[in-house]
């Protein structure tokens, strides 16, 4: 998902580099056909804008269309009928959200912006492409940078990732770009336009290291051995008496399942949870070394 101000050259930056196989800035793309539904703008001024950016007024795998339906109403058909024609479609861009939601009265409830995310993720995945969805930011500043992305948190909470433009002013000619993923670092993108081409040059990047915040179970657990005391070993439910965190010992042993990896890398303690003629037996092994400590 991108929100931004000043997007429609960017999302045209996307389509072209894709379409034509070229890298974007350092970036290598995945190169296919393109389908860039510019559903708030015209032919000639779509033709005019990739004159002015490349020379071109489209390539041979960039496909524009101006009018579609509406999610849940015709549109996941008419993607459907493309991808049919064009098996080699790597990107669809929609531009913008609102122009294939159905407006009522829970448009912009939680539910409903989960629910338009969630389908159109779900074509993605199904015909394995990148589904980029164009929404606006709120005009009034936000305390959280994703704050300002016009709707609900329910844009966010489906959505594999979000990229959000900001410029300082309408007519500036720099901009940054906030990136947020689930399988990626975040990222800050310095951009700075060409006036005359109108194309948006990479100038830096500035990667924010991610660290998650202390975990009470965890911390719990990793008090239960040490380099002195370098195992603990017993059934889930005295695991779970002996961390009085107040989980269950089921949720407990799903939970750091789940988290083993985390109790290793920053605890430095191994976990098993194997099954035993007389039971489950959870084993917790401090595995630092003295030379590493």
């Amino acid at each position: 998902m991108l929100q931004s101000v000043g997007k429609s050259v960017l999302v045209a930056q996307i389509a072209y580099h894709v379409s034509t196989g070229e890298k974007l800035w350092e970036y290598d793309v995945h190169p296919g056909t393109v389908l860039y539904l510019a559903l708030e703008d015209d032919y000639q001024r779509i033709q005019s804008r990739m004159f002015m950016m490349y020379g071109v007024e489209d390539s041979d795998r960039l496909h524009f269309a101006t009018v579609a339906n509406k999610i849940g109403n015709g549109l996941d058909e008419q993607l459907d009928f493309f991808i049919g024609e064009h098996p080699d479609t790597k990107l669809i861009i929609i531009d913008t959200m609102q122009k294939i939601r159905e407006v009522g009265g829970e448009a912009y409830s939680y539910a409903s912006d989960y629910e338009i995310i969630g389908r159109l993720k779900q074509f993605a995945d199904k015909h394995c492409i990148c589904v980029l969805i164009v929404h606006h930011t709120r005009k009034q500043p936000a305390g959280d940078t994703f704050e300002m992305i016009s709707g609900t948190t329910g844009l966010l909470g489906c959505a594999d990732g979000s990229l959000l433009m900001q410029k300082k002013k309408r007519t500036a000619l720099e901009a940054t770009i906030d990136v947020v993923g689930r399988d990626q670092q975040d990222q800050i993108l310095y951009l700075s336009k060409d006036p005359e081409t109108q194309i948006w040059n990479l100038d830096k990047t500035e990667t924010e290291l991610h660290k998650e915040p202390p975990d009470a179970v965890l911390e719990a657990v990793a008090r239960l051995v040490s380099a002195e005391q370098r195992e603990w070993t017993g059934s889930p439910s005295e695991l779970a008496e002996a961390v009085n965190t107040g989980m269950a010992a089921n949720a407990l042993t799903k939970y750091l399942n789940v988290k083993c990896g985390r109790l290793m890398d920053e605890y430095g303690i191994s976990y098993e949870n194997k099954a035993k003629h007389s039971g489950r037996k959870v084993t917790l092994t401090y595995t630092i070394t003295e030379a590493a400590e």
